[in-house]
């Protein structure tokens, strides 16, 4: 999975980067078909703002966070991302599902 990060009004330190990167890694154990993934942290007065989007196989992932840690926003970010991704994943899985036994019973009636 490819991860890019921009930081918008701001420079962002590189453990900082390092700790966006291990979050977002950390959705890949869910789903292997992550193809590439997106970090954009902003500041805006008090708040701090982490987005994330995620490329997966035809659709796009996304969520938004807002704290006053930024570490706080991304970790927040990445935990809906990580419901988002599980319920991608078994939407898929019961589509190719679904085709796998409409198959088989076919084969099945033709056996007969």
């Amino acid at each position: 999975m490819n991860i890019t990060i921009t930081a918008r009004h701001f420079k962002a330190p590189e453990p900082l980067k390092d700790f966006a990167r291990k979050e977002v890694a950390r959705l890949k154990k869910y789903y292997d078909g992550i193809i590439e993934g997106e970090v954009i942290l902003s500041w805006e007065k008090l708040t701090q703002i982490a987005e994330i989007n995620l490329n997966v196989y035809g659709q796009k992932l996304a969520a938004k966070e807002k704290s006053e840690d930024i570490r706080k926003s991304i970790t927040l970010a990445v935990d809906k991302l990580e419901r988002q991704v599980k319920k991608y994943k078994e939407k898929w899985h019961k589509k190719g599902n679904a085709k796998a036994v409409s198959a088989a019973l076919e084969k099945m009636a033709a056996a007969v």
